[in-house]
């Protein structure tokens, strides 16, 4: 060291540290081999705490403040030095500055979805993210667990490590809340003060606290988003054939002044809804009366099948249907004096004589005329 740069360190006595960033946590006073000279005045504004550490020892911290580096109020160091010479050389030692202000405005958010079991949709997945703050409580420890000799600390450095611990207990709060999915968002007040009080012993490890908690957002899978999105508007839409009128008369009025185009577009829509009005009103009755006020009209009867019995050589076949005897009378079985009988029918009757079944003869050429 030259002479010049060892005058300078005799001389320079004012030890202050005025912070113009936002995100500096801790900052070390540099001095040239780290002198400080005996009876500096050392100013600690609000919003600040110096840590002084000689020779690797934290030997105290002061608050806001002026003070004079002299053996009164440095009764830790006296005691570590044990100095007999009235501790007036300039001693080798470090000044941290640390910023006790909050930082406002960190980000947090899940990387990966929560699996949570809802009582009404079932198992599913969450993500969520939000905002905290953050404030040095106890400027040693913080140094000590944290900082170590970094002379310069930022919260980005810190931020990282404060987001993973956030996100594991948020992960297990939202599981454990039992709060529907539904209802989440009236309740995100609790669940951040849920996760701040499970957060804030981790962080008093490390000298910090979190004053700020928010949960801004908690989100579902886009297809789970787009499904409750049909839900609801269909909740919306109600009456889906309403709906579908006045949609058409929507297009109907909003194509009027297009053009040849939008007329023809027109035309065409506006046939659709009268074809549809027209069925309505053919549903509802003459005088527009709903089908539940229109007088009902009778259906018109079903035919109903018979079955037919056969009697041949004094014995009785069937039952058989009519499709069973056209069977038999192609293949020869049945012919037009064979006797048919069927339940209602007065009596047994040759099959030429039942009109229904005369039918099935009519593509059969009928028996030859006697000879002669």
């Amino acid at each position: 060291m030259g002479i010049l740069d060892f005058l300078t360190g005799e001389f320079i006595d004012v030890i202050h540290w005025v912070n113009d960033s936002r995100d500096t946590m801790v900052w070390r006073f540099e001095r040239e081999g780290h002198a400080i000279k005996y009876g500096a005045k050392l100013t600690v504004r609000e919003g600040q705490a110096a840590v002084f550490v000689h020779e690797g020892q934290l030997a105290d911290v002061f608050t806001p403040g002026l003070y004079m580096l002299e053996t009164n109020n440095m009764p830790v160091l006296t005691t570590l030095q044990h100095w007999d010479h009235g501790f007036r050389s300039p001693f080798k030692s470090e000044i941290y500055y640390v910023n006790t202000t909050r930082f406002t405005d960190l980000k947090w958010g899940t990387k990966n979805p929560i699996m949570c079991r809802d009582p009404e949709f079932g198992p599913v997945r969450l993500r969520a993210f939000g905002t905290y703050a953050i404030r040095v409580v106890d400027p040693a420890r913080f140094l000590l667990e944290i900082v170590g000799t970094d002379g310069e600390f930022t919260a980005d450095e810190i931020s990282f490590q404060i987001r993973n611990v956030i996100v594991a207990k948020a992960a297990a709060a939202l599981a454990s809340s039992g709060i529907p999915v539904l209802d989440m968002a009236a309740n995100t007040p609790d669940l951040g003060k849920l996760i701040a009080a499970q957060v804030s012993p981790q962080l008093a490890e490390y000298g910090l606290e979190m004053p700020e908690f928010y949960v801004e957002n908690i989100s579902l899978p886009k297809a789970v988003e787009e499904a409750m999105d049909r839900r609801t508007s269909m909740g919306i839409v109600g009456d889906l054939g309403k709906y579908t009128q006045f949609s058409a008369a929507e297009a109907m009025a909003g194509s009027g002044g297009s053009g040849e185009a939008g007329a023809g577009i027109g035309a065409g829509l506006g046939m659709g809804v009268g074809m549809a009005m027209g069925n309505q009103m053919a549903r509802q009755g003459p005088w527009g009366a709903s089908p539940a006020q229109a007088s009902p009209v009778p259906a018109a009867p079903q035919p109903v099948e018979h079955v037919w019995h056969l009697a041949r050589d004094g014995q009785t076949f069937g039952p058989y249907s009519k499709a069973d005897l056209g069977q038999m009378a192609v293949k020869g079985e049945l012919t037009r004096s064979t006797h048919v009988w069927t339940p209602g029918q007065d009596g047994w009757k040759h099959a030429e004589e039942v009109t229904e079944l005369a039918q099935l003869f009519t593509i059969l050429p009928p028996p030859p005329p006697p000879a002669g």
